[in-house]
């Protein structure tokens, strides 16, 4: 049986998470190594087994007969970064207040995402019957699943002739009627293809996709003109619940983690006095969100691509934008 995953998107603060702490890691010196085992000796530093450890767990899907392998490789990149960390603390550059700040915040934002991943640890799992109510709320992405080929154009068009242009866009039945529309209204447009999978696809937009036949098309306003999509072609590749119930409830323990961390935070920020001052305290409502450490909970395929066998989308449908929606594979 074909094996599927689902993974939630990683904001780029996430990202930056992963890279801190490597770096972190690398620039823990040879201050507190006595009780560890070395992996290398670099001048009058070390790399240890630790070290190595610790990258190794940021590696998603890493069989175990690839361990060895990767490991050396790890180490050699240690070294690298040993060699470079030296080479700037001899320059002092360890010193200057833009790296002393930047290190400060790689810190703060590493120890806030512990706590984040604290939090998380206390949701429960997905139920049978939860798992079998989200696979029958959302067929587009299961049982009635397609893979899309899509044509996307971005359509300049006047405030005037929005509704008339509009009209006319929605009532094609193909992607040659979609050109001949837009020539005929004389409207300058790009166009851009995709194939994508439904699940490669943000949610809003593959529920609407659902309900069109091969040739219709989505028109959505955009500032400044419109964005149709046009569905060329697609071809049914349904999923069963069997084979999406890891994927579902990987998904919704991820949605409920980040769901629990943000009202956490919420809390927090409830029972805490925080004061805004100088010219923040104009606008301090606005940004009293706490979202920002909400979004990072744990989602341990978020490494996995959604769909690496479809085409790279282009223009308007790009890879941040497809990414939105959940990774089955």
């Amino acid at each position: 049986m074909k094996s599927y995953k689902m993974s939630a998107s990683r904001s780029a603060a996430m990202a930056l998470g992963v890279v801190a702490s490597v770096v972190l890691i690398g620039c823990g010196g040879s201050k507190d190594k006595a009780a560890t085992q070395a992996a290398a000796r670099v001048n009058s530093g070390e790399i240890t087994v630790h070290q190595i450890n610790q990258a190794l767990q940021q590696q998603r899907g890493l069989a175990p007969e690839q361990t060895e392998a990767v490991s050396r490789q790890l180490l050699e990149r240690l070294i690298d970064q040993e060699l470079a960390v030296q080479k700037a603390e001899e320059l002092k550059l360890d010193r200057q207040p833009q790296v002393v700040a930047a290190i400060e915040a790689a810190k703060r934002d590493i120890i806030a995402r512990a706590y984040g991943d604290k939090v998380a640890e206390s949701v429960a799992k997905p139920t049978p019957d939860e798992v079998q109510k989200y696979f029958n709320d959302t067929p587009a992405l299961f049982s009635n699943r397609r893979i899309y080929n899509l044509q996307e154009f971005n359509v300049q068009v006047p405030e005037a002739r929005m509704v008339e242009a509009q009209a006319r866009l929605q009532a094609t039945k193909s992607t040659h009627d979609v050109q001949e529309v837009l020539k005929a209204l004389q409207l300058p447009s790009s166009n851009n293809a995709a194939t994508q999978p439904a699940e490669a696809l943000p949610l809003s937009l593959v529920a609407k996709l659902g309900t069109l036949a091969d040739g219709q098309s989505l028109v959505l306003p955009l500032p400044g003109g419109l964005k149709v999509v046009n569905i060329a072609s697609s071809k049914s590749e349904p999923v069963t619940l069997e084979q999406a119930r890891p994927a579902i409830e990987l998904f919704l323990s991820n949605d409920r983690k980040r769901n629990t961390v943000a009202a956490d935070i919420k809390a927090l920020r409830t029972a805490a006095k925080v004061e805004y001052l100088g010219k923040f305290a104009e606008k301090a409502a606005d940004a009293a969100s706490g979202a920002n450490l909400a979004q990072p909970a744990p989602a341990p395929t978020a490494a996995t691509p959604a769909a690496p066998s479809a085409t790279p989308a282009s223009g308007g449908l790009d890879e941040a934008t497809l990414k939105k929606g959940l990774g089955i594979k």
